[in-house]
């Protein structure tokens, strides 16, 4: 099974790339699950045509007794993907992590991987903390490989060396390890230069060079990702590339 969470900054392309993999993986004839871990909820969106999936702790609270199936808390997007969203606490109370943990933990109670039985489960992580519940997705064996998402912004690129540091100090401890950078680029001045010298230093490999490409505006306008709306554009070539990549790499584990 591959399991990767994604991170990177926040609004730095995080949930675009990781619907948009997700959906090449499910064009690949690949059985995936996409967990959004943001209090946002806007994950699956653009596998779901737009309408969202009611979020897991937005059920918790208008119901008294947890969910007795999966169907109750995910929707069936593109390709077959099976879309859960953590949500978060009411805005202003509680903690954000806190949701996380609580559906990891009502995910494990309704067996889901056993009844489902995934080939893929994407983790789509908010922000660029690496901390308390949002390190939930990389550590005891839900995730194995972390990919960071960055552009040649210098903030994008200061919270991906920050995720790096972050997941290489867990090292010791059996968690997820970071496979590579997806270079989401923004058409910033030396942009490749930037995210290559970052790159190296870091010892990373760049997996994937996504250009900026107004397909994936007109798609997402319509609620939908890039390799539905736009198959043959270079930027879905890029994510299917990826996934091939990901996938000839677990099969040759």
């Amino acid at each position: 099974m591959i399991k990767i969470a994604i991170y990177g900054k926040g609004g730095i392309g995080k949930s675009t790339c990781t619907a948009n993999l997700s959906a090449a993986f499910a064009s690949l004839g690949k059985r995936v699950i996409q967990i959004g871990c943001d209090p946002k909820a806007d994950s699956t969106i653009n596998l779901l045509g737009g309408i969202p999936v009611t979020p897991v702790m937005d059920y918790m609270r208008t119901h008294d007794d947890d969910p007795e199936r999966i169907e109750e808390i995910s929707r069936i997007g593109y390709g077959g993907v099976l879309c859960i969203e953590t949500g978060g606490p009411t805005p202003g109370l509680g903690c954000a992590g806190r949701g996380i943990i609580t559906t990891f933990s009502l995910l494990e109670q309704l067996e889901l991987f056993e009844e489902y039985k995934p080939d893929v489960v994407m983790y789509d992580v908010l922000g660029d903390v690496v901390c308390g519940g949002f390190a939930a997705p990389i550590r005891e064996g839900y995730a194995e490989q972390v990919l960071i998402v960055t552009s040649g912004e210098k903030m994008a690129l200061y919270a991906a060396n920050n995720i790096n540091n972050a997941v290489k100090n867990f090292a010791d401890r059996s968690y997820a390890k970071v496979r590579g950078i997806i270079m989401n680029r923004r058409n910033v001045e030396d942009e490749e230069a930037k995210v290559r010298a970052f790159a190296a230093s870091a010892g990373l490999e760049i997996t994937a060079d996504i250009p900026r490409s107004d397909d994936i505006i007109r798609c997402e306008d319509m609620g939908i990702t890039v390799i539905e709306g736009a198959p043959e554009s270079p930027a879905a070539q890029r994510f299917l590339a990826l996934a091939k990549k990901l996938i000839a790499e677990e099969q040759g584990a």
